[in-house]
């Protein structure tokens, strides 16, 4: 299984009062988020602005929805390649997730809500949007720190106007005697960026590149922010995808939340900016949806680094 880090993963403060851009609190933030991003693929953002309130509405409202009968939540289908209902797997039986496509938009959540409860779930419904708004701008906070850094704003910018949320509900179920304890398998986000928040109980494991794995511990307004693989193509492989997992600690239901973003209708490509003599470029220009599409297939699934064999250069 590979032993465990002693080393911890850096812990950013997001919760400064004067943190506007340009100013020195802002300048010293984004140094810390690049450093972090560049060394481990991901950091923890102390982030205040979700409140406790909130906080436990959310996994209140997740605990509501797994509750409900298997045959409703089949119906979460997603249009797009992010999968919705995902649960009942041999490869991973303690893991369940739904998925609320377009998470960010009050008639996303609705459309979730209702088909999940069709005479309505008010306090569901809110608790969901309001969640998704305020994590959306810790994304984009954090997206406009590292790309500032790296002087590629307007492309940022553009890739903005495209960029789609999808919210996962997560819920691993204690294991049973002579079951696995593994939640989910080592995988990386094919996301563009990751945000997750454990609730309670931990379990969430990030390797580190040395190949330890580092346990994160979870605690409230702390949100693990990470990049996905269409981030580390965008960047050209300056801030890679990193690999995590979930070992379940033992007797206890764990939930965790996912804001998971997504470039549509757009081809990602490396801006300019960051190719140059030390750094040729790495990734062509490519589809979000197509590239999620390939992870989804037998060679995707193989492949040591799916967005490499996409569209490595």
């Amino acid at each position: 299984m590979g032993s465990l880090a002693q080393h911890k993963l850096p812990v950013i403060d997001f919760t400064k009062k004067n943190l506007d851009p340009g100013s020195s609190s802002w300048l010293s933030t984004r140094q810390a988020v690049v450093g972090a991003m560049e060394e481990y693929g991901c950091f923890i953002a102390l982030y205040d602005k979700v409140s406790l309130e909130l906080h436990e509405a959310i996994f209140r409202a997740s605990e509501d929805l797994f509750d409900l009968p298997t045959e409703t939540k089949l119906l979460n289908t997603c249009h797009k390649p992010a999968p919705g209902y995902v649960g009942q797997n041999p490869r991973f039986p303690l893991y369940e997730s739904l998925g609320i496509d377009d998470a960010t938009s009050i008639d996303g959540v609705q459309k979730f809500t209702t088909l999940m409860w069709p005479n309505g779930n008010d306090s569901f419904c809110e608790s969901a949007f309001s969640y998704s708004k305020l994590v959306a701008e810790l994304d984009q906070m954090v997206m406009r720190m590292v790309s500032e850094t790296y002087g590629v704003e307007k492309s940022y910018e553009t890739l903005l106007g495209s960029t789609s949320y999808l919210l996962r509900l997560i819920k691993y179920r204690e294991p049973q005697e002579n079951e696995t304890n593994l939640g989910i398998v080592p995988h990386t986000d094919k996301s563009f960026m990751s945000i997750l928040q454990q609730h309670q109980v931990k379990g969430l494991e990030i390797k580190t590149k040395d190949g330890r794995w580092m346990e994160i511990d979870p605690f409230p307004s702390s949100f693990i922010i990470m990049a996905g693989e269409a981030f580390m193509a965008w960047t050209n492989g300056r801030i890679e995808a990193p690999h995590h997992r979930v070992i379940m600690p033992g007797n206890a239901e764990r939930y965790s939340v996912g804001l998971f973003t997504f470039i549509w209708d757009l081809l990602i490509q490396v801006p300019e900016e960051l190719v140059d003599v030390e750094h040729p470029l790495q990734f062509k220009p490519f589809d979000h949806h197509k590239f999620h599409q390939f992870h989804t297939t037998e060679e995707g699934m193989r492949s040591k680094c799916a967005i490499k064999s996409y569209c490595g250069v």
